[in-house]
């Protein structure tokens, strides 16, 4: 047989450029309904959240601590640099809240996709699009994709983590899904280093009993690098581990068992943060998809339980609940961001479920099963879209509020270099290009006497609520009454 020949049947058994060139189509075919969906979700983001929605409390704060346009805030225990870090190739050299926006947005559609990516093989490709769908829609998912906040980073982190778990669990020689672990573990560590052992605890807890001695190292390994510099700034900070997580317990009302699962649901009307949450719960139509989402989880683990593939729809269940577990039962108020993490891991059985009921009956029951599921799904979408767009809505003017606060103490003379104290302070004071500072609460960072000095040559203003009385070293300032404020202002001569 010829040199040629030989060559040929070579490269035919080890595959071959065809081989591989089949395979690289499969490929790209099985990540198109994944990339669509990441697409799709990229685009909801900027056409429904808008860029130009302004940026948040907790942004601020955030934010600041990399940008050029405000002092850095103060920087409570609880939170971490990860999300710092994350907007600093934007927020270090621009100013422009829509191109921070646009930026995270694209960012926030890309990790989805490579988080939906870490599951194929253990779920069909149908099923993970479907999933990311589900996802992508819920209007919180769409309200903070956008935001410079940690808890969607956290949610695609577990969502990666728990698939590249599931894959070197079932081949040791996978090693790209050991990095994944690792790097997954880090993501969540880096952006909130409690939520992610909350996270993946089931996974630590398997991999033990099972002596994978290999995935306990990656993940902890993992979790070790995201948390470093947090639990380093806690001991150059804080006082130490103990002392910061004590401070970050008592910030968020002292973590113990408290009931919240009822919080979480008034909050689910649009409330950005529910604390202390009360008033009456919204209309069920809102919150109905609420209760539906366990019982599918249910449908979608007793499916697999029948199709013998257990493992790959009850582990992201058991982090899913362990990641929601303090949020529901150890901490006195709500949010609806604080559980994305958990919605993010329950959609999978849920998405399971769906397709199952939609192509596992009899024909003469499948139409049923279809037309029910369509007109379920949008409906569902409805109430996501009308909830958003009042979320939105309701933040943009809050926002702006501020936005004409730091306008009015600007044109009062109090300009940076300038200091602001007093009722929300945070934002006011970034919005203006001040630094903001707290004599009491969660974020006191000054004293009295400190704030007086510092007005003999600096512009300060106190920020009031119409009716209280300002603090003792403001009451000689001039005021002027502003939106439901009082400002008081001075302003050092040769300052104005």
């Amino acid at each position: 047989m010829s040199g040629n020949a030989h060559a040929t049947l070579a490269g035919t058994r080890r595959g071959g450029p065809r081989t591989a060139a089949r395979r690289g189509a499969r490929r790209a075919r099985a990540d198109g309904p994944l990339a669509a969906v990441a697409a799709a979700f990229t685009l909801a983001q900027l056409l429904l959240v808008r860029p130009g929605m302004g940026l948040g409390w907790d942004e601020t704060v955030y934010v600041s601590q990399v940008s050029a346009h405000a002092p850095a805030a103060f920087f409570s225990a609880p939170r971490a640099r990860g999300v710092s870090l994350l907007v600093a190739p934007v927020a270090a050299w621009s100013s422009s809240t829509p191109l921070l926006r646009i930026y995270l947005a694209v960012l926030s559609g890309l990790a989805l996709f490579l988080a939906l990516r870490a599951w194929r093989g253990l779920f069909r490709v149908r099923v993970l699009a479907l999933a990311g769908a589900l996802f992508a829609s819920l209007w919180v998912t769409l309200f903070y994709g956008p935001q410079a906040m940690p808890n969607y980073w956290v949610a695609v982190g577990a969502l990666a983590a728990v698939a590249c778990f599931l894959r070197a669990r079932r081949d040791r020689w996978d090693r790209a899904a050991v990095w994944g672990l690792a790097a997954s573990g880090a993501l969540m560590a880096w952006m909130r280093p409690t939520d992610a052992v909350w996270a993946t605890l089931p996974l630590l807890v398997l991999a033990l009993v099972r002596r994978r001695v290999r995935l306990v190292g990656a993940l902890l390994a993992g979790l070790g690098a995201g948390a470093a510099e947090w639990v380093i700034e806690a001991y150059v900070s804080y006082g130490g581990l103990a002392q910061r997580l004590a401070d970050g317990s008592a910030i968020q009302g002292g973590l113990g068992w408290h009931l919240a699962v009822v919080d979480q649901l008034r909050s689910l009307g649009g409330r950005a943060l529910c604390r202390p949450c009360t008033g009456a719960l919204p209309s069920p139509v809102l919150t109905v998809w609420w209760f539906v989402l366990p019982l599918l989880a249910a449908a979608g683990l007793a499916v697999a339980v029948r199709a013998r593939r257990t493992g790959a729809t009850l582990v992201p269940l058991a982090c899913g609940a362990t990641a929601a577990f303090p949020y529901l039962f150890m901490i006195g108020y709500a949010a609806p961001r604080f559980l994305l993490p958990a919605y993010a891991l329950l959609v999978l059985p849920v998405a399971d479920a769906l397709v199952h009921f939609t192509t596992a009956p009899r024909r003469a029951w499948r139409p049923v099963a279809v037309t029910l599921v369509t007109l379920g799904l949008a409906a569902h979408l409805a109430v996501q879209l009308v909830v958003l767009e009042h979320t939105v809505d309701r933040t943009t003017a809050s926002h702006r509020a501020w936005s004409r606060t730091a306008a009015e103490l600007r044109r009062l003379g109090v300009r940076p270099a300038c200091l602001l104290t007093g009722h929300e302070a945070i934002p006011i004071a970034f919005y203006a290009g001040c630094s903001s500072a707290a004599t009491a609460g969660h974020n006191a960072n000054s004293t009295a006497e400190i704030i007086a000095g510092t007005a003999r040559s600096t512009p300060v203003a106190t920020l009031v609520t119409t009716g209280s009385r300002p603090p003792a070293y403001a009451r000689h300032w001039p005021s002027v009454p502003f939106g439901g404020l009082r400002l008081y202002y001075s302003v050092p001569v040769g300052r104005s």
